[in-house]
């Protein structure tokens, strides 16, 4: 059951009324009203139902002249961090709705609830009590482009399991299964263990006039698809009330998915026959944005290679159609079903590495940054596990163990200059938004010339501050279209350091700075010919994706605080300590696993 709070009440109210009230808008609920002075509480027969109550009643609905409050019933000592917030502005971009969370505390997580009111809600959980009463205080109410955000807390039937007492499903997301992602290694090996079997549930998109073929008589068809294929399917029947397509989630094993599919399309095309009302069904496959440039490869090569590969011809939408209900992008596959069979095993085998590899780059990115919350920062699918910190790198104590507080750091990033108006979007919104949601300075420097093609970014803050500042200035570029559909967003930025660390950063005859690529995958570049600024400083040039331009940029700064540290006993560099999570420079395959070594070709 789920209880619901029932409040703003005439105290002339009688549980008659609000039974009335309920029946009339056909909403289900169980047992008696329980009066009180001013509000009441009701069950409802799950979670669905209550939703939709609450997006019935709650201020739209007048009981004896006053408009009635309905929320989550939840207990005191469930009052913890969670939260609901309804009324959203649908198409809201996710940077703003962060920027706004961020301005209550830190987000450790926030996905969207699925519904059919026409504005969108999502449950956020914030850090701390203390945030989530901040945002309960300020953002419940406010005002949102014409829309008053509602804003009550949720029950958290784990707010008795903090920190490290918390279990290993916790704050799991749905759509990915309670397998997750590469755990950490161990906390005396300083190397991530070899990544576990991740599952990715495939999704797929299906005419919603199929549905009912693919669910069968009492749930008969599905099931047997299940037991045939060992695996879990969710048909999303209710999500996009109306819509043409629904969508589809199978949770199995790589195989188990594909099995599955080809039983889904085998029933399709059947029922089309039957039916007369298509000649062919397509396979449309959701994957989330963030895979979908690797799918594609440069220059389209990768898509191109599967399509000849499988005699298919492969369509992916466009970027425009992204908002806050829909990050997934539709790749849709057209063939014979042998065909699109094989297709589905390629394609799935593209996002499931990208996926992989972005995990082995956060878990570097987690022991780099000790206390990371790489959740919050909106990069990954909505419905991903994301992977239980590394261990030893609880936030709690110092955060960058005997080095102290993180420093300040200044970045500078290369992007187009067509680009510019959109980072700083309208009336400076955007930029301002990004500042405050990454914890850093952001500035745009003065064109060098007229005609300068790339301008200059200064983002200045700590670690995570750089984290999240930069990897939104990637997803920005290409959300906007400034990198076509088939390119991989890549950028230049540079790093000042003092001139007479030079040297130890390109390494004896470039050994260092070589192992540096080997090991990021980006390509980094001492410029010899340099002239030492008013600091004695030099820069160093780091280009490439952004988790690869992020792992140069912490191994620079690793090396960098070697430099400053002073000798102790007598001990050369090489066999001195390194900051919490570091690896040695000496090997550059020290510190991702066999399997996870990046190559350049």
């Amino acid at each position: 059951m789920h209880k619901l709070y029932i409040g703003n009440l005439s105290d002339n109210v009688t549980a008659e009324d609000l039974g009335k009230t309920f029946d009339d808008h056909k909403i289900p609920y169980s047992g008696q009203f329980l009066m009180k002075t001013g509000y009441a509480f009701v069950d409802c027969p799950d979670d669905q139902w209550a939703m939709k109550a609450i997006e019935t009643f709650s201020g739209k609905v007048e009981l004896q002249g006053k408009r009635i409050e309905v929320e989550h019933s939840v207990p005191k000592k469930q009052r913890t961090r969670k939260l609901q917030i309804r009324n959203i502005p649908p198409h809201l971009q996710w940077e703003v709705l962060d920027g706004l969370l961020a301005q209550c505390g830190t987000v450790e997580n926030c996905e969207q609830v699925n519904t059919e009111s026409e504005t969108a809600v999502v449950n956020v959980t914030y850090a701390s009590r203390e945030h989530a009463r901040q945002a309960i205080q300020k953002l419940n109410g406010y005002q949102f482009e014409n829309n008053a955000l509602r804003v009550s807390y949720i029950p958290d039937e784990n707010s008795e399991l903090e920190g490290s007492q918390r279990g290993s499903d916790y704050g799991r997301r749905p759509g990915y299964g309670s397998r997750g992602g590469p755990r950490g290694g161990s906390p005396s090996s300083g190397m991530p263990a070899k990544a576990q079997h991740v599952d990715i549930p495939l999704r797929l998109l299906v005419p919603t006039q199929y549905v009912g073929a693919i669910i069968g008589k009492e749930g008969a068809t599905i099931r047997n698809i299940t037991k045939q294929t060992a695996s879990k399917i969710d048909v999303h029947r209710k999500e996009n009330a109306g819509a043409a397509e629904k969508p589809i989630s199978i949770h199995s094993t790589p195989e188990g998915c594909s099995a599955a599919c080809r039983m889904i399309l085998d029933i399709m095309q059947q029922e089309a026959k039957d039916t007369k009302t298509a000649d062919e069904v397509p396979l449309k496959i959701l994957a989330h944005n963030n895979f979908v440039g690797r799918l594609i490869g440069k220059e389209g090569r990768n898509l191109k290679k599967v399509e000849q590969d499988t005699d298919t011809k492969i369509t992916i939408s466009p970027l425009q159609d992204l908002t806050l209900y829909n990050p997934e992008r539709t790749i849709t596959v057209k063939g014979p079903i042998e065909a699109c069979c094989l297709a589905e095993v390629e394609v799935m085998k593209k996002v499931r590495e990208a996926y992989e590899n972005d995990i082995a780059a956060m878990n570097q990115q987690t022991h780099l940054i000790p206390g990371l919350n790489l959740g919050a920062l909106g990069l990954f699918p909505s419905s991903s596990n994301m992977p239980p910190p590394p261990p030893g790198n609880s936030t709690s104590g110092a955060p960058y163990g005997c080095f102290g507080a993180p420093e300040q750091e200044t970045v500078h990033v290369y992007i187009p200059a067509q680009a510019v108006g959109a980072i700083i979007g309208k009336k400076g919104q955007h930029i301002k938004q990004l500042s405050r949601f990454a914890g850093a300075s952001i500035k745009i420097a003065p064109a060098e010339a007229p005609d300068s093609k790339m301008r200059m970014v200064i983002v200045t803050g700590p670690p995570e501050a750089q984290f999240k500042a930069q990897g939104r200035i990637y997803g920005k570029l290409k959300e906007e279209n400034f990198f076509g559909p088939k390119e991989e967003v890549k950028l230049e930025t540079h790093i000042k350091m003092a001139a007479a660390a030079a040297g130890r950063v390109i390494g004896k005859g470039g050994k260092t700075v070589n192992e540096l690529q080997n090991l990021t995958a980006a390509e980094v570049v001492v410029p010899r010919e340099q002239t030492p600024d008013e600091n004695d400083q030099v820069i160093v040039k780091i280009n490439g994706h952004f988790y690869a331009s992020q792992l140069a940029q912490r191994k620079i700064r690793d090396i960098l605080t070697q430099v400053k540290q002073p000798q102790k006993g007598g001990m050369g560099m090489g066999s001195g300590s390194n900051p919490q999570g570091f690896t040695e420079m000496g090997s550059p395959t020290q510190g991702l696993t066999q399997d996870q070594q990046p190559r350049r070709k």
